[in-house]
């Protein structure tokens, strides 16, 4: 049984791991509180899903930009520090859409205009995040660290948005606002006790002999089997380079080239843009199950429930080395449950009920549950593909990239299941956004056959 749990090995060895795996999952949780709240406050102000789905063009737009130069951002200068100066650059938007609530200026303009910040924050913030996780794990456990990292992503999206739709029901917006700048502070914490993190370098070691891990800042060329440290050469710095377009093309470039990590892209747009029924849910409280906001919290946080189960029992999962294979039916198996759910929201009727249809809402909620499990499978094998065969002077890069396409995929999603929920509701919008993905996800799989035979034990991008 123990090798089927979680494994916190990563937790136990990296000091500085522990640190930001803590303050992070803080404030990923009130993170979860905005994005029900802000969904909720615009469907509130226009009664339309398209408007919902519209945050996803106000978000995505400015995400592709500072995503795609944040990793050339990341790539040059000191990571920690590109991390915690955008990590205040969003604490100070969530202020402020903490003040336009208490303000009550109910304008949706004012909302898509904040929402475009913080995505722009975000495009630079997650790619720093993103490739300082390999400078505190060994390779070896990197597969263990993305488990623990979704773990916390999944515990963030099952309470937050719960606790969101409570918040909003019984206090308004503007609390639950305030309540997500107050848990950021959690990720600034995190970040500021990091130590300086220059690329061509690692923080991360064990003393010889299996002595305590500790904070040591070292080149990566020190460090000949990740178990031991070589005393730092003072001197030692990595090359500078300017940060400009030439150097966001050199990223797209090394991206075109390799196969294997295009693929990870790949698939993961194709789930995300064509079948995730985030955009559906604040509507589904109204028109067809019944519940309001509270159902909207429930739906929501169903995925992060099937999240949370998958990343417990992972222990044995993130030993697996048929990477390739495990992400094309784990996203298969998310299709097929996406198009599940959208056949029990058809058997419900969109009848505008003044109650909870209890048995159409329990199905639902057990098929998103399995979708999260699925998602966070796919997640944990994605990002260690990218973080294991990119080499460190393209992490930053690619891992803007990546950004791009986990967030703004699902954005694009929300415009684009939203737009399908408007010609035929929102039941037949998961149909066929689900056995799209699945149809499109086997194409590219028969496509680059190579990704499906992927080797942990041979990362090859």
């Amino acid at each position: 049984m123990p090798r089927l749990l979680i494994d916190t090995s990563p937790l136990r060895e990296s000091p500085a791991f522990a640190r930001m795996w803590w303050g992070l999952g803080l404030s990923s949780l009130g993170t979860q509180l905005t994005v029900v709240a802000v969904g909720l406050e615009v469907y509130d102000i226009t009664g339309s899903t398209l408007a919902v789905g519209g945050l996803g063009i106000a978000a995505l737009v400015p995400l592709i930009v500072t995503g795609l130069y944040g990793g050339a951002l990341v790539d040059v200068h000191d990571r920690r520090k590109v991390a915690l100066t955008t990590s205040a650059g969003l604490w100070i938007v969530t202020a402020l859409l903490a003040l336009q609530a208490w303000l009550q200026v109910d304008e949706v303009w004012v909302l898509y205009a904040l929402v475009a910040l913080q995505s722009a924050g975000f495009g630079i913030n997650n790619p720093a995040r993103s490739a300082i996780i390999p400078m505190l794990v060994p390779p070896s456990r990197l597969p263990a660290a993305n488990a623990l990292q979704t773990l916390l992503f999944n515990t963030s999206l099952m309470l937050g948005p719960v606790a969101g739709a409570v918040l909003v029901a019984r206090w308004g917006y503007e609390v639950a606002y305030t309540i997500d700048a107050v848990l950021f502070l959690a990720a600034l914490w995190a970040l500021v006790r990091l130590p300086s993190l220059r690329p061509g370098t690692i923080a991360y070691a064990t003393e010889p002999g299996g002595g305590p891990a500790r904070d040591v800042v070292v080149p990566v060329a020190s460090v000949p089997d990740s178990t031991s440290v070589d005393v730092p050469d003072p001197d030692v710095a990595p090359a500078r380079r300017r940060v400009g377009l030439s150097s966001v093309v050199e990223g797209l470039r090394y991206l075109a080239t390799q196969p294997n990590v295009r693929m990870t892209f790949l698939v993961d747009l194709a789930a995300m843009v064509l079948a995730m029924p985030r955009v559906l849910f604040p509507a589904l409280g109204v028109v067809v199950l019944g519940g309001g906001e509270t159902t909207t919290g429930y739906l929501t946080a169903a995925i992060g429930v099937g999240g949370i189960a998958a990343g417990l029992l992972s222990g044995g999962l993130v030993r697996m080395w048929r990477q390739g294979a495990i992400i094309v039916w784990a996203i298969t198996a998310w299709g097929l449950g996406v198009a599940g759910f959208g056949a029990v929201l058809l058997g419900a009727g969109r009848t505008t009920p003044d109650h909870v249809l209890w048995p159409a809402l329990a199905a639902a909620l057990v098929l998103l549950a399995f979708c999260g499990a699925a998602d966070n499978v796919s997640a944990i094998f994605r990002t260690s593909i990218l973080q294991t065969a990119v080499p460190d002077e393209m992490r930053g890069r690619l891992q803007g990239i990546f950004i791009v396409v986990v967030a703004g995929g699902p954005r694009a999603g929300d415009l684009w299941l939203g737009a399908q929920a408007s010609w035929w509701g929102e039941g037949m919008a998961a149909v066929v956004g689900g056995l799209t993905c699945v149809t499109v996800l086997w194409l590219l799989t028969r496509r680059w056959p190579a990704f499906y035979k992927y080797d942990a034990h041979h990362p090859t991008p």
